[in-house]
């Protein structure tokens, strides 16, 4: 998965008819600044409103996903969400003059070719990522379906369906890396069984359906009549089923073709959640009910996440735990590697330390002259620097110990770190010390916002002579 936020080129446009209302409707996608997201505007309403792409906005309908906000609905989002989720796009603003989105062909490739054709563009900052620690699960007993996400190093998507037919027995599709989408998700086209064209009908629910937007799936092999009816409802004089399968013996591009539809779904649904995650999503006969009841769900377990991230309290009148005189006392490092002032608090944990940086600091006359930041890698030095005075409490003396960096992962920076600011660095171990083996988890504040975190991976060494 990419790490950095993405847009599109150029504006781009597209003009269909909704599936379920049948209206016309021109959608259009705008290029975005990052930390925009996803959202939808009304140009066809008064003051145009604008609704985020959100799984608190989700109402309850069939056959679809809906948005509504304020009074102000949309309908069937879930294949546009899909393809800009597919293609790694975080921020575009998306313009209708209807309240359904067009069905197109029913999957969500004319959107994908839309937007390649546009130009998918890198912005300078990273996206949003959060990592799946614990198993999360949902189930509705009234239709089977059930959903589990476990902790993944990427994005993938498993899913099973099984409508005991004949034509649709048990299948299964899976993506495990989202860079696939294109090729393997995207042109999958919706589906609906024969025998529930007429009841959909009648209920006002597929007045913009065909047999081009859709596969018909007959596992019964239906009357004249029946046919008959479907012809005109469709308005259409060559409806014909010669057996048991496809409505006039569709040519499928996939031979699981309607399970990787369920799968373009929830990789729509799930994209509601405003944030990128990193999880395996294993689905069992999954509907839009159950894709956004989950999607509420995981976006409630980031934001517990998040709320549990507070800075520590950082008093200057306050002693602290160590002066620079006590860290050099433990540390071997010097002028100009010592990027830590002062210890504020620590526990067997995790330790607090602060960093105050000035014009003066050696690196800011190269990096840069006219713009000065701090370099990413003396910011993860510092800290872990900070881990190096926690590491260092296991072990009786200190000066007889080194600690060296093994590994980094999952570093993010978040903003700058200028002259003038004082970061805040908590280092926290991910688990015990075994064997000299340290592996913790660092944050740098700045005032309440996070600046920077990495995972970090060191080794205590007992120093030669």
């Amino acid at each position: 998965m990419n790490n950095f936020q993405q847009t599109i080129k150029e504006e781009c446009a597209i003009s269909g008819h909704g599936l379920h209302s049948g209206m016309p409707v021109t959608l259009t996608i705008k290029p975005a600044t990052t930390n925009h997201g996803v959202k939808f505007q009304r140009i066809d309403l008064p003051n145009q409103p604008i609704i985020d792409a959100n799984c608190d906005y989700v109402i309850p309908s069939e056959r679809s996903t809906t948005l509504l906000k304020d009074g102000v609905k949309l309908n069937t989002v879930e294949h546009i969400l899909s393809a800009l989720a597919g293609l790694q796009i975080d921020n575009v603003l998306i313009t209708l003059d209807n309240e359904e989105l067009p069905i197109l062909d029913g999957s969500a490739g004319a959107f994908v070719q839309m937007i390649k054709n546009s130009g998918i563009v890198r912005q300078e900052e990273t996206r949003e990522l959060f990592q799946l620690n614990h198993n999360l699960y949902i189930e509705d007993p009234a239709t089977g379906s059930k959903i589990i996400a476990m902790p993944s190093d990427s994005y993938k998507v498993t899913v099973m369906v099984d409508y005991n037919s004949q034509i649709v027995g048990p299948q299964h599709a899976s993506i495990d890396d989202i860079e696939d989408y294109e090729k393997e998700i995207a042109p999958c086209r919706t589906f609906v069984f024969f025998h529930e064209l007429k009841t959909l009908y009648e209920a006002g629910l597929i007045k913009g359906g065909s047999v081009d937007n859709a596969i018909v799936l007959v596992d019964k092999m239906p009357s004249q009549t029946d046919i008959n009816e479907l012809s005109k409802l469709f308005n259409r004089t060559d409806i014909e089923v010669k057996s048991e399968g496809y409505l006039n013996n569709i040519d499928l591009h996939f031979q699981n073709e309607p399970t990787r539809h369920k799968l373009l779904d929830v990789i729509g649904d799930l994209s509601l959640i405003g944030t990128s995650i990193k999880a395996h999503i294993i689905a069992t006969r999954p509907g839009h009910k159950i894709n956004t009841d989950f999607a509420k769900m995981l976006k409630a377990k980031i934001r517990e996440t998040k709320s549990k991230i507070i800075a520590p309290v950082y008093d200057p009148n306050k002693e602290p735990v160590y002066d620079i005189h006590a860290i050099q006392n433990i540390l071997p490092h010097r002028f100009p590697m010592l990027l830590v002032d002062k210890i504020i608090d620590v526990t067997e944990n995790y330790v607090v330390g602060v960093k105050n940086t000035t014009v003066n600091e050696h690196f800011f006359a190269g990096h840069f002259p006219d713009n000065h930041v701090m370099p990413g890698v003396l910011q993860i030095e510092a800290m872990a620097q900070c881990g190096g005075m926690l590491a260092l409490k296991s072990v009786e003396n200190t000066k007889d110990y080194d600690v060296y960096f093994l590994k980094i992962n999952n570093a993010k920076f978040k903003r700058k770190v200028v002259p003038g600011d004082t970061l805040v660095m908590k280092v926290e171990l991910m688990g015990p010390i075994r064997r000299g083996i340290v592996e913790m988890k660092g944050i740098i504040f700045i005032g309440n916002q996070i600046a920077t975190e990495a995972e970090m991976m060191a080794t205590i060494i007992k120093r030669q002579k």
